[in-house]
């Protein structure tokens, strides 16, 4: 029987009057596209043959669509408008991600695609539909690394983690690596419940793995046993100790009424681009602060340590890098963004958890504000082997380590 205008016009009438109507209207069209496509498929492929179909159902725009997906005997035909629909599956997928990364929880996330798509989503259906960026995250944390780095930053934020049943703060590290080319980029986020040398030569031993042959300089807090790691790892590295922590803490225990004085002399310790102080003669400016407070503050004592000395090391360094390099502030300022990101939670869920969090915030630095050069690291090599010519007949706490490690 063949239908007039008139008559289809009505019959389109019924179905699009109403949401349901306009639903079961569009299943039909889909599922039709569908099945001659693999008509068509079958026909041009002659040991093909049709095997059924599949159901799915399918969320946009608020509706909900019954597909009938056709399938071949083979497995190899694939319905053009399912490629569609799985894109717009993955469009959304980044999406969630994207929230969960800028710092919303899952059960947001869920009432935000409420909004938009009409349909919510609970919070272990958002984690599974971010599952393909988690493993991207996981690639990317294991991807192969450039075998030079000028400088390797290493800083922890602590960050309440549940585990065992217990919530407790847990440090976290990045490190941060600066290219050849003066852009940087982040080479790994690693979880340590507690601090240790062992810990660190096993990080850094991971670093070469990945890659990594020769680091210049690594920047750090000054924590317990990571001075021998580093030696263990690259022993041509050289070390700085964070200067801003040490300035911090020396501030920290002493009096409010003694600052401003100690805060002027610390300042005339840690002098920067200055060319005629090197890394000995800044230890030995130093040991003289100490020994002038230690009798007031017997607590400066500890900073007499031999270990201190890494303190100075940036001043064995050409003076358009120094600021560069004696502090770890550029981790810091990441360090802040993860805190954005956590702070709508009241704990994490795992230590896995928090780790994907960090390097999803991580690798979006490290493609987009981390992509950019930074201009004093211009032409290092060179200004290196110069400082070091210049200053090769006077004696350098970092002449002196090196010369200790080649005798031994």
């Amino acid at each position: 029987m063949k239908l007039t205008h008139s008559q289809i016009s009505e019959i389109l009438s019924n179905y699009t009057s109403s949401s349901e109507g306009f639903v079961t209207l569009q299943s039909l069209i889909m599922n039709s596209l569908m099945f001659h496509e693999r008509e068509l498929f079958v026909s041009a492929n002659g040991n093909e043959q049709c095997n059924g179909f599949r159901s799915r159902r399918w969320y946009s725009h608020g509706f909900e669509f019954s597909l009938r997906i056709p399938r071949s005997r083979s497995g190899n035909f694939y319905p053009v408008l399912l490629g569609l629909i799985r894109n717009e599956s993955e469009e959304r997928a980044r999406l969630f991600n994207l929230l969960y990364t800028k710092g919303l929880t899952t059960q947001q996330i869920g009432e935000i695609s409420d909004c938009i798509y009409g349909r919510a989503y609970s919070r272990q259906q958002v984690s599974y539909l971010s599952r393909s960026c988690r493993e991207d995250v996981e690639l990317w944390l294991g991807r192969a690394l450039s075998p030079h780095y000028l400088a390797v930053y290493i800083d922890a934020t602590f960050i309440s983690t549940r585990r065992d049943g217990q919530v407790s703060k847990e440090a976290y590290y990045t490190m941060l690596g600066v290219l050849e080319d003066g852009s940087r980029e982040v080479l790994t986020v690693v979880n340590h419940p507690t601090e240790g040398a062992v810990c660190w030569k096993e990080e850094l031993e991971a670093l070469k793995e990945r890659g990594v042959e020769r680091i210049d300089l690594i920047v750090s807090d000054a924590l317990q046993g990571i001075e021998n790691a580093v030696c263990a790892a690259f022993p041509q590295a050289a070390h700085q100790f964070c200067v801003a922590h040490v300035k911090r803490q020396i501030l920290g225990s002493v009096s409010h009424k003694d600052k401003p004085a100690v805060a002027q002399e610390l300042g005339e310790v840690f002098s920067l681009e200055n060319k005629e102080m090197k890394s000995l003669q800044g230890y030995e400016h130093f040991i003289t602060f100490v020994t002038k407070w230690k009798k007031k503050y017997p607590t400066l004592r500890r900073y007499k340590a031999e270990r201190n000395t890494a303190y100075f090391t940036y001043m064995d360094f050409p003076i358009e890098v120094q600021r560069c390099i004696y502090t770890i502030n550029w981790i810091e300022r990441l360090n802040r963004k993860y805190k954005r990101t956590i702070s709508m939670r009241t704990s994490m869920p795992s230590d896995k958890a928090v780790i994907f969090l960090l390097a999803a915030v991580a690798m979006e630095e490290t493609k987009k504000t981390y992509a950019r050069r930074i201009y004093q690291f211009k032409n290092w090599k060179q200004k290196i082997e110069n400082e070091w010519k210049e200053t090769s007949a006077k004696p350098t706490i970092l002449s002196i380590f090196t010369h200790i490690l080649l005798e031994e």
